[in-house]
């Protein structure tokens, strides 16, 4: 009986220690734009691009979030889904649209679960702007937030977005939320001093303000830039040794890092 108490007592601790694991997130500057879905011709925003995406071993893969009519968070990146407008419709309504691979909308939870079933790819959660003005922006920023929390999915998520509000709105609530601000019309200052965790802007921004990049690194803040598939654009970002790239065309991105 002892040695029987003994070897439990053993069992648990190692079952402990195994959940207190770190995660072991990749690095290698490589985000997946609406996950890796361009060379394999897959539905973009979709959980079969997401999962190309951890397969194909990308530090990061980007998903775009709206909030339907009855308050429930998917995953899609333009205002409507098979001709309709996300904002005015029901989620149950939106099922009667289909991906080209026959999947249904995901919700936000789905998603999640689906990329926390490993721990090398985190999942770059982007916060659309609501059509219906700022406080249903922050509404969707709110509730996002807490999604994340209530799958416990802190570690694998990072936030986007272009509205300034909705990233005020999840440092507000959670000073420890890494979130990134996407417009381009902040400075790095700026961004710091409102508890941002970086900047995620169009490459054109970067060539048009390549002192920003050095100013955010002095600064403690994460770059970005978005959406860059042409490979000179490539080599320019990897020389000025921004944190992370996202493009269309993670595979040839991964190449370039190789050589």
């Amino acid at each position: 009986m002892f040695k029987h108490n003994i070897l439990l007592l053993l069992l648990i601790m190692l079952m402990f220690l195994g959940s207190c694991k770190p995660k072991t997130f990749i690095s290698n500057k490589v985000i997946a734009h609406r996950g890796a879905w361009k060379m394999s011709d897959l539905p973009q925003n979709s959980i079969a691009s997401l999962e190309k995406a951890i397969a194909l071993g990308c530090e990061g893969s980007e998903f775009d979030v709206w909030m339907t009519k009855d308050s429930v968070l998917v995953v899609n990146h333009d205002a409507d889904f098979e001709g309709m407008e996300i904002e005015q419709y029901n989620y149950s309504e939106l099922l009667d649209g289909r991906h080209s691979n026959g999947e249904k909308l995901p919700t936000v939870e789905e998603y999640l679960l689906a990329g926390m079933k490993q721990t090398g790819t985190k999942l770059i959660f982007e916060i659309k702007p609501s059509k219906l003005g700022v406080e249903r922006s922050e509404f969707l920023a709110e509730k996002s937030l807490n999604t994340v929390k209530a799958l416990n999915a802190e570690e694998w998520v990072d936030y986007i977005t272009f509205s300034y509000e909705a990233g005020l709105k999840i440092i507000e609530l959670d000073s420890k939320a890494r979130v990134a601000y996407l417009k381009g019309d902040k400075s790095p200052a700026v961004l710091s001093d409102a508890g941002f965790f970086g900047f995620d802007y169009n490459i054109k921004v970067l060539k048009n303000n390549p002192e920003w990049i050095k100013e955010a690194h002095d600064l403690g803040l994460t770059v970005n830039a978005w959406t860059v598939n042409k490979e000179e654009d490539m080599h320019w970002l990897l020389e000025k040794k921004v944190d992370f790239i996202t493009t269309d065309e993670p595979e040839k991105l991964m190449e370039l890092i190789k050589e």
